[in-house]
């Protein structure tokens, strides 16, 4: 099944084709609508700039409750800036609701010859209820929205304690703490290049600072990880860490398919805040060793600030994949106190249930929780 729009002419130039989308025959969704809005594409030499707003909304034409849903966004397989995604984790839709899903991405593509369209957006994966997948998974899409599910149960079970336990009054005093926690998190871009050295700015001076230091790894350590961080280091210079290695052992019988490391950095003024995750995807046999060597650069932006200078970096387990299909996420006693309550972001369930308090209060909150 497939949906078609063309997208507007910018400065005179007809961008022939349009954004489709793309579903197989057997999907689970349908397409309900599509409105481009202010999406518009511009000719520059042999590319065409893609700057798409799109809202679409999809159907479930299940029987089963969809959870979450990752669509691949194509303009070109080949270079880079001609693929992107977009995910909807945390939702609960039943068979035959629809459900929106944004599209804001910027993308580059050659100049159409008309015959295709400039956009493809294809159905990467989707989540249910039972936890069962339908989709190619070309983005190891299964994982990822199964992790933001098994969170989404794990933090709406913990603010429906808290209502069972204290009443409205006990829940309103998390749910602001936890907007006080999102409020407070630094305003920082990270960008994350795995491949080469990120190209510094022209006019970014190097100044003795620039040079590579090797920092060894502090660890947070949370009681129920399954698997520990031993040693580690990482080459930082100015408002760069690069290369991250890390040693890792596995505490569990299980053997371990995939592993997911957070990274949080330091800068030298003190402010510390979550970087990124880094993967490791070579099996891992249950109480097995292994060394984690990581290519990524990662660059931090303050924004609407100085330049940052980096001072150390530390690492916490993110969540776990088995060999035999199960999962292990860090419990709410996990991330309780210390630093990692302000370091791990909030679950997707979290900022929806944020969210949902602040558009319609206290007792909205409540009739949710109850469901």
């Amino acid at each position: 099944m497939a949906a078609t729009a063309c997208l507007a002419q910018d400065a005179g130039v007809d961008l022939r084709g349009g954004l489709k989308i793309n579903l197989p025959k057997d999907s689970p969704l349908g397409v309900a609508s599509l409105d481009l809005g202010p999406s518009k594409g511009t000719a520059r030499g042999g590319a065409v700039m893609l700057d798409l707003h799109a809202s679409l909304r999809l159907r479930n034409l299940s029987g089963k409750r969809v959870k979450g849903v990752t669509l691949l966004v194509l303009a070109q397989d080949v270079t880079a800036g001609g693929k992107g995604s977009v995910a909807a984790p945390a939702l609960d839709v039943a068979p035959g609701e629809d459900f929106p899903v944004r599209i804001d991405l910027r993308m580059v593509r050659p100049v159409s010859n008309g015959a295709e369209p400039l956009v493809q957006v294809l159905l990467d994966g989707v989540l249910f209820d039972d936890l069962s997948f339908f989709g190619e998974n070309r983005l190891n899409s299964r994982r990822q929205l199964t992790v933001w599910e098994l969170e989404a149960r794990r933090d709406r079970k913990h603010f429906q304690q808290l209502l069972e336990a204290h009443g409205p009054a006990g829940l309103e005093r998390e749910i602001l703490a936890a907007m006080t926690r999102q409020a407070d998190r630094p305003r920082v871009d990270v960008q994350v290049v795995r491949r080469g050295v990120m190209p510094r700015a022209a006019n970014a001076p190097a100044t003795n600072f620039e040079m590579d230091k090797e920092v060894q790894f502090s660890f947070l350590r949370m009681p129920g990880a399954p698997v520990d961080l031993m040693a580690g280091a990482v080459k930082i210079s100015g408002d760069e860490a690069k290369a991250p290695q890390l040693e890792i052992r596995n505490k569990d019988s299980k053997a371990i398919r995939h592993l997911e490391i957070g990274l949080a950095l330091k800068d030298t003024n003190g402010q510390e805040f979550f970087a990124a995750t880094v993967p490791y995807d070579e099996p891992l046999a249950g109480q097995g060793k292994a060394a984690l060597r990581d290519s990524a650069t990662l660059r931090v932006r303050n924004t609407g600030g100085p330049r940052m200078v980096i001072g150390s970096m530390a690492g916490f387990v993110n969540n776990i994949e088995y060999a035999d299909g199960g999962y292990w996420i860090p419990s709410r006693a996990d991330l309780a106190g210390g630093r990692l309550t302000k370091l791990v972001p909030p679950s997707p369930e979290e900022q929806r249930l944020v969210q949902l308090y602040r558009r319609k209060g206290l007792p909205a909150l409540v009739e949710e929780l109850k469901k």
